[in-house]
């Protein structure tokens, strides 16, 4: 660290070498898509110090460095992360396929005791008791890649063993399990500030969206092909198949995923200290410095007794139960009264318009920095589209309802999931805990929504539709209780109040220097 004096005419002579630099080029580097360069003499100000490595460096030098750090890590990361999340909501919803295959037939499956539907919803038992302690237990080794490849590899045998199931008791065993492994969650906000991270965690969603319509292809080829060969029913190559896959990209992935900044071995020392700063610039604190650093509990206390937790979970809680929809997508496009194969090809129109409407969505939302109303539009068409669902039996009308409620669903997820880490991004402990908590919660809704989309409920399923139409609503109130509540405490900011979980400023220039919660 250099002393006081140079600190000085450091922070003076980067004022000075930025203000040359934005004559230039004329414009801010915000107007070419990349985040504005922080003042070194604004860090010094709120109490940060650079390291040397960092505060010797020219803004060309730091835009540059910067620049090829981020393109570094969205070259191995986002790929990969989406291939990941394919192939995770691949092996988790493929029993929706397997059913119009002729699973339920194979199994002699009781449809009046519901036993598909527990099949189906045995698995978020398990994804919901694994979920806060993986992502603690990850965010503790400070090791993802070799984490989550090994988590995948063993999610992908689990996979293809469903094709041996031969009763109700085995699928339940392989579903339970399924969802326990797949537990393992990631999220690119250990390389990403706030501002970066609406449309990365968009990329990264997009595999599960992705896999909505790959999913439909693949299946419809297996069904129409494959049925009978080597003895295996068409349903059984569909597990075979896509459980092989995810163990091939399992090994591939521990070679490609980074680790946490301090823990990531092929990034310089250089890049790994900008990273680090980055972080520290955005928030005012380290993310992660090492295992002895992460206390398990005291992140999972500090999540619980911060009310925003709470109101972000009513708020995740009201989407992901609306949007429990998916998991039965096959069996709702096949009311539309056509094949088992044509219904697959079907399922996949609405998942391509959902990729394009959510990063749409999420790059404007990066863009202006807004959350609250990128979430709120979303839900009023997604609400929209239910109602139209349960209103008709039309053919025409029926589909457009389907082919706008997954769209609106899931624009707003992403932006929400952007907002968790907004609005509670530090200390990483409590962030992990929070967000293994509110994702693990609101994916309990799929256990009693799987009981909703029986046969007998066809061709409307007005019963689901009115329960999504309601999550919605409470999704709805929980946003505008949530942008509320951002909004007084920006205001206290401003003013110098201290405010908890935030870094306080002087008063009257916290837009400038200090921490602020996007709204």
């Amino acid at each position: 660290m250099s002393n006081a004096p140079s600190e000085d005419a450091d922070a003076k002579r980067t004022v000075s070498n930025e203000e040359t630099v934005e004559e230039k080029e004329g414009a801010t580097t915000k107007d070419h898509g990349l985040p504005s360069i922080a003042d070194l003499a604004q860090a010094n100000i709120r109490g940060l110090r650079a390291p040397e490595i960092i505060a010797r460096l020219t803004p060309e030098q730091r835009l540059e460095l910067e620049t090829r750090l981020r393109r570094k890590i969205d070259r191995r990361l986002l790929p990969m992360i989406i291939l990941m999340y394919i192939m995770n909501y691949i092996d988790r919803n493929n029993i929706a396929a397997a059913k119009l295959a002729g699973l339920p037939e194979d199994l002699h499956l009781d449809p009046n005791a519901s036993e598909f539907q527990t099949a189906v919803s045995i698995l978020f038992v398990g994804y919901l008791l694994m979920q806060i302690p993986s992502n603690l237990f990850l965010n503790k080794i400070g090791k993802p890649a070799l984490y989550l490849p090994g988590c995948m590899m063993v999610w992908g045998v689990i996979s293809a063993a469903t094709a041996a199931v031969t009763n109700f008791g085995g699928l339940i065993a392989v579903r339970f399990f399924l969802g326990f492994v797949e537990a393992a969650y990631f999220y690119v906000v250990i390389f990403h500030t706030r501002k970066e991270l609406g449309f990365r965690t968009a990329a990264l969603y997009s595999g599960a969206l992705i896999s909505g319509a790959f999913s439909g292809l693949m299946s419809a080829g297996i069904t129409q092909n494959m049925d009978g060969v080597r003895g295996l029913a068409a349903w059984q190559w569909l597990f075979v198949i896509e459980g092989v896959i995810t163990v091939g990209i399992s090994f591939v992935a521990v070679f490609i995923l980074p680790n946490f900044p301090r823990t990531t071995s092929w990034l310089t020392e250089e890049e790994k200290a900008l990273a680090i700063w980055r972080l520290e610039e955005d928030i005012g604190e380290d993310d992660w410095i090492d295992s002895e650093h992460q206390s398990l509990w005291e992140g999972a206390r500090l999540a619980f007794a911060d009310l925003k937790t709470w109101v972000l979970m009513v708020l995740l809680f009201g989407i992901v139960a609306s949007g429990s929809v998916t998991n039965f997508f096959p069996a709702v496009v096949k009311t539309l009264g056509y094949g088992n194969v044509y219904t697959l090809l079907l399922t996949c129109p609405p998942y391509v318009l959902t990729v394009i409407a959510t990063f749409i969505n999420a790059w404007h939302a990066d863009r202006t920095g807004e959350r609250y109303l990128h979430i709120m539009w979303p839900l009023v068409v997604a609400m929209a589209a239910f109602i139209l669902a349960a209103a008709t039996t039309s053919l025409a009308p029926r589909y457009v309802a389907m082919m706008l409620m997954v769209p609106g669903v899931y624009s707003a997820f992403v932006v929400a999931l952007a907002w968790i880490s907004n609005t509670l991004p530090r200390p990483p402990a409590k962030r992990a805990a929070a967000l293994a908590f509110i994702n693990a919660v609101s994916n309990a809704s799929s256990i009693y929504a799987s009981y909703m989309y029986e046969d007998r409920m066809a061709p409307r399923y007005v019963i689901a539709m009115c329960v999504n139409c309601g999550t919605i609503f409470l999704s709805m109130i929980a946003a505008t209780v949530l942008r509320f509540m951002l909004v007084r405490l920006n205001k206290k900011l401003d003013r110098g109040i201290f405010v908890e979980g935030a870094i306080n400023a002087i008063p009257g220039e916290a837009t400038q220097h200090g921490f602020r919660f996007k709204v």
